[in-house]
């Protein structure tokens, strides 16, 4: 996702990492295994700390005597969301939908899309936006 945010191409990042696109490929899918070196190098080519790529990851809590602390209802969400966004549709979907500034757009863009979909799950979920925030 950093990757086509930056809009670097899998060969660039190849070419900066001395790999093949198609090794890129597989490690974007995750055929492949990253190891920790191989990490640092793509964090250092994608500007952005190794710990960008775990964001949303289960978090270690050592106080707890569990290995892993999850929020079931973060994962729910996040996966799709994530899915979504590093579709090249929900990159564009979501800059274009960002740059819109009037509150009534948004919502009615999003009752279009709700309706379109068939999905009344989040028919009465209020639009995040800069006007609902100061209400």
């Amino acid at each position: 996702m950093r990757r086509v945010l930056l809009g670097m191409s899998q060969e660039k990042l190849g070419e900066a990492l001395g790999l093949t696109f198609q090794q890129v490929q597989k490690y974007e899918k995750g055929t492949n295994r990253i190891g920790a070196s191989r990490l640092q190098q793509i964090s250092k080519s994608l500007n952005v700390p190794p710990a960008y790529f775990f964001e949303g990851a289960p978090a270690f809590d050592s106080g707890t005597g569990e290995n892993f602390v999850h929020s079931a209802a973060a994962e729910a969400g996040s996966a799709y969301v994530v899915d979504f966004i590093s579709t090249l549709e929900g990159l564009h979907l979501n800059r274009a939908f960002a740059r819109i500034k009037e509150p009534k757009v948004r919502k009615r863009i999003v009752d279009l899309v709700t309706a379109i979909a068939g999905d009344d799950e989040f028919e009465d979920a209020p639009v995040a936006s800069k006007d609902n925030a100061e209400s």
